[in-house]
């Protein structure tokens, strides 16, 4: 292993911009058609180059970076990269029918890159997305408005898997029940950023983006000097702020804790490293106890620990056995109490997966036009409800066209990418619409942007999407850029890394920066 790491620190690599700048102008312009003789974009909108195989704009500094570089130093920072995944221990723990399996952090070390123009248009609509959002899950648990005026179809609440009647008549903090959001975005062949989808019960990957802006920066100093690329490191000190706020005892330093189902959830490397970046406690539900008047306790080594604010990273269904699953060992028996007596503050809070249902995501934009009285910044995928006749023959008789999603899955399960599947594969989903129309969504099938990606010693294109992360307490907050995902396989659409996805970092750049520094 030490070897391996090595090879971090001994790759050359130059760390001075002028340094970076005299190696490109020696290169001369022979060696600045690299990328165009082996980079061949597939016939979709590619966020490094082009139409004309030329780099966009903000992307010019990475685009004239790699033609400086041939496959060997590529294949050195990639080796570079690997051995310090390892050595920092980032994994993933990956399901199937042979066991639980953790591997290594699937990760590219070529960039995706945004104009800090373009984000700041999709900062503003994340926010407005998640502040809507908000105030529909704070009245579908109160007042019901939108379902009374008409905007929301009360068939759609009635037959919501994560409703829960156990949160009605609650007013968190701020009104505020879905603290921590990750939205999927997708671009199109033409151009336009769409939300794809909207992550509000228990939101992953924000330590696999601040792990994957480390190794860049050790692995491409001269490109961080050279161009002004937006900061990330910010985000554990952002995150602590927006549950200290939530704590019931504002006079006193908040007690946080990370619940956690432990050492064998796929995310359990994320549990850690973000309680630790905070200065959080990382504890499972054994380890908490609720008193006779339902305060929150956490069992430490130098006795009990009154706690004011809890992240949970397991699922409402395993929260606490006294009101859900009552067989569950994951949870604290009693928290749902302490939590609507405004003795303890959960993040994000408990029924916030009513809004994270692929069906209420059809909704969204109404929901935005509603509460809001504005128009969506960002708009949706044109979406198909089966549950509704017309849409639902237009999705049986279209199927191989389109990707058919059931409502509460995640991590790209049980879905149909339609042009990619068998006939028999169609006919069985053909059958589950029919038999259960309100739980599935059709969608048409975007020709999703690509980026460069290092496979063996030459790049390819692969399709991505973009997890950025939205805080929202008293004040809001979204990271700049956010977990970009890859498709590793050749034409895939499928980048969640429980199926074989890696990542890639992203960086939000200003294009009317210079190159270099004078």
């Amino acid at each position: 292993m030490a070897d391996q790491v090595s090879l971090l620190r001994d790759t050359p690599l130059p760390t001075q911009a002028s340094e970076f700048r005299a190696r490109i102008l020696r290169r001369g312009e022979k060696q600045m058609d690299w990328l165009k003789t082996h980079y061949q974009q597939q016939i979709t909108y590619d966020e490094l180059v082009d139409a004309n195989a030329g780099p966009r704009r903000a992307a010019a500094p990475l685009f004239d970076y790699l033609n400086t570089l041939d496959s060997s130093e590529l294949q050195a920072r990639r080796q570079a990269a690997d051995a310090s995944i390892l050595a920092m221990g980032i994994t993933f723990t990956v399901y199937s029918e042979a066991g639980n399996i953790d591997r290594a952090w699937p990760f590219d070390i070529i960039p995706r890159i945004l104009s800090s123009t373009e984000w700041s248009k999709i900062e503003e609509g994340l926010k407005q997305r998640l502040q809507a959002l908000n105030l529909f899950i704070d009245d579908l648990y109160n007042e019901q408005r939108i379902v009374a005026d008409g905007v929301f179809p009360a068939e759609v609440l009635t037959g919501s898997r994560n409703f829960r009647e156990a949160c009605r008549g609650v007013h968190p903090p701020f009104g505020v029940w879905a603290h921590i959001c990750g939205s999927d975005l997708v671009r199109d062949a033409d151009g336009t950023v769409y939300v794809l989808e909207d992550n509000l019960r228990v939101p992953s990957g924000v330590s696999y983006m601040l792990e994957n802006r480390q190794i860049m920066k050790r692995l491409f100093p001269e490109l961080f000097k050279s161009s002004i690329i937006r900061p990330v490191d910010d985000y554990p000190n952002r995150l602590y702020e927006t549950l200290a706020a939530l704590s019931p005892r504002p006079d006193e330093k908040p007690v946080i804790a990370v619940l956690t189902p432990g050492i064998y959830n796929s995310a359990y490397f994320e549990h850690s490293y973000l309680a630790q970046q905070m200065g959080a406690y990382l504890a499972e539900g054994a380890d908490f106890y609720v008193s006779k008047e339902d305060i929150v306790y956490l069992r430490t080594i130098s006795g009990l620990q009154r706690v004011d604010v809890i992240y949970r990273r397991i699922d409402d269904d395993y929260l606490d056995p006294e009101v859900f699953f009552p067989d569950s060992a994951l949870g604290i028996p009693g928290l749902l109490r302490a939590w609507r007596r405004g003795n303890v503050a959960i993040a994000n809070a408990p029924g916030a997966g009513v809004a994270d249902d692929k069906v209420v995501y059809a909704f969204v934009p109404e929901i935005i036009r509603y509460y809001l009285d504005a128009e969506p910044i960002i708009p949706n995928v044109p979406t198909y409800l089966c549950m509704r006749d017309a849409d639902r023959d237009y999705v049986l008789n279209h199927l191989a066209e389109l990707v058919v999603k059931p409502a509460n899955e995640s991590g790209g399960y049980g879905m149909l990418i339609g042009p990619r599947a068998s006939q028999a594969e169609r006919d069985r989903f053909a059958e589950l619409i029919r038999a259960n129309p309100r739980n599935y969504i059709a969608q048409p099938t975007l020709n999703i942007s690509t980026a460069p990606t290092l496979v063996d010693d030459h790049l390819e294109a692969r399709h991505l999407d973009l997890r950025p992360f939205i805080l929202q307490a008293d004040k809001m907050y979204v990271t700049t850029g956010g977990l970009t995902r890859v498709a590793m396989q050749p034409g895939s659409l499928v980048v969640n890394s429980s199926q074989g996805g890696g990542s890639k970092d992203t960086w939000i750049v200003d294009e009317e920066a210079p190159c270099f520094p004078e």
